[in-house]
């Protein structure tokens, strides 16, 4: 009885420290234009920012290929273009499987595929084709193992409701139940998600005589709205709009249904009558929507749910047709220089005037330049680990750096323990244009970048560094606490079995 309990107190302990499961927060992949980088520059953009979810909106080989071993996790698509084979024969899809997923899989870590997107908006009526063509994409999974390792759903706009506020009554289009009611049943039985998009932009562009800008921007001062039939208060956009999706569905009776926001943003340019699409409002809704999301707020009706999140867009897409602010969601310009900074992590802020990470004290770090090929990181980071007489034991495999499994990655350590160790100078962070500074502090989960000033308080104050020892052993503790809690709720179960 005793092993009992002590089971019990450390899966109490395990849950009150945060080891459950967080959301996650991604990022679109859209190529809408002629000037973008390269996919493999991208992806090592995209690892150089700690993203570790991607979504794009195709299955393009040099995509996939370029994000293989990474490390990021995929979510591919289906093009609406392809709703019609996919939907008529089981061996268009089978053969689409075998040759453009399969070959890139397992490198390639693809999570989801969306059969088709926003249909109930295309000017083509392809709604119909939608839940057959996601019952091919299943049953080509299945037949190869790999339907409970790659969830199949499709995305759909707020337009395919007929009504959205108050939240509570939210209730689907009727006109669309002949394709809604079979797919949220095959969500169920296959345990996929209810893929949305999601802006509050357009409903403060579109009504801003009803709408407050500071509530669509998560702002604290923005007034509360209460949803007369619950008492629930809405204190941003974000959630009543999710809620409204919550509550259709629970008039269905799909009460359990998972939500996946697979894009939400802000534009950072528009047209002249867009006054609010600018990068002040941009950065200030993407950097508290992730706050929002990563801390498992929840929405009123939904308090602690987990609620993944894709921010739209990685780049601006020059090629899109309509207003000035289709084509400027970006958070990045072509050269991979940022339009404006945020915190993905989401626990710390990022000052608006300057865009800096307030999260990094007044650090700077040498990391991977985006611009550098392959072969010369590859040399500068031989060069860090040899004549540089870095200590790259960090990251060696099952080390705290060692993930992602990245050139990019490892450079970036390297570099900025180089320059760390050489007085944090201009000179320190060159290796031959294969780096560059920066005051966002790259560090993530485990891994732990060394910076100037907390180099320089270690060296001025015994004391620090005793608090640095308490906290490090703090952090060893907690982690064999994780491994023995691990360990032991997977004894429970075969104890239970």
């Amino acid at each position: 009885m005793a092993r009992e309990w002590f089971l019990i107190e450390l899966l109490l302990i395990s849950s009150l420290i945060g080891f459950g499961q967080c959301a996650k927060i991604g990022i679109c992949y859209g190529r809408n234009a002629d000037d973008l980088p390269t996919p493999d520059k991208v992806a090592q953009l995209v690892q150089l920012h700690s993203i570790k979810y991607v979504r794009i909106y195709d299955s393009n080989i040099d995509v996939l290929k370029a994000f293989a071993n990474t490390g990021v996790e995929l979510i591919i698509g289906v093009p609406n273009s392809d709703l019609l084979p996919f939907s008529q024969y089981q061996s268009n899809v089978d053969t689409w499987l075998k040759n453009s997923i399969l070959p890139y899989y397992p490198a390639t870590m693809i999570t989801y595929i969306t059969v088709g997107a926003e249909v109930t908006e295309s000017p083509e009526n392809v709604s119909s084709l939608v839940v057959p063509a996601m019952v091919n994409v299943h049953n080509a999974l299945k037949k190869v193992g790999l339907h409970k390792r790659i969830k199949v759903s499709s995305t759909h706009s707020l337009g395919i409701l007929s009504r959205s506020f108050p939240p509570s009554a939210g209730a689907f289009n009727s006109s669309y139940a002949y394709f809604l009611k079979p797919m949220l049943e095959f969500l169920v039985e296959n345990e996929s998600p209810f893929m949305v998009d999601v802006y509050p932009y357009y409903a403060y562009r579109d009504s801003r005589k009803n709408v407050s800008l500071d509530y669509t921007l998560f702002s604290s001062t923005a007034p509360d709205v209460i949803d007369p039939n619950t008492g629930l208060v809405y204190t941003n956009m974000f959630d009543a709009q999710i809620d409204s999706i919550f509550y259709a569905l629970m008039a269905l009776n799909f009460k359990t249904l998972k939500l996946m926001v697979t894009e939400s943003g802000w534009p950072n340019k528009g047209a002249i009558s867009e006054t609010a699409a600018t990068p002040d409002n941009a950065q200030t809704y993407n950097t508290n929507l992730i706050r929002h999301v990563v801390n498992d707020s929840g929405t009123p009706a939904k308090p602690g749910e987990e609620i993944d999140t894709y921010i739209f867009s990685l780049f601006n897409e020059n090629r899109k047709p309509g207003i000035a602010s289709e084509r400027n969601w970006g958070l990045f310009y072509p050269d991979q220089t940022s339009i404006y900074s945020l915190d993905w992590s989401g626990r710390g802020n990022v000052d608006i005037s300057t865009g800096a990470n307030i999260t990094s004290s007044n650090g700077t770090w040498c990391v991977a330049s985006a611009n550098a090929t392959e072969a010369d990181l590859q040399n500068a980071l031989n060069w860090a680990c040899g004549p540089g007489n870095v200590d790259c034991s960090a990251i060696q495999p099952s080390q705290p750096c060692y993930q992602p499994d990245t050139t990019a990655s490892h450079a970036s350590f390297a570099f900025n323990s180089y320059f760390q160790m050489n007085g944090a100078n201009d000179v320190a962070c060159s290796f031959g244009g294969a780096a560059m500074k920066t005051t966002k502090d790259p560090s993530y989960d485990t891994c732990v970048y060394a910076n100037s000033s907390k180099l320089s308080k270690m060296n001025s104050s015994t004391s620090e560094v005793q608090t640095g020892t308490a906290r490090m052993i703090l952090r060893l503790s907690i982690l064999e606490l994780a491994g023995l809690v691990s360990l032991l709720s997977f004894g429970i179960v075969f104890d239970i079995m």
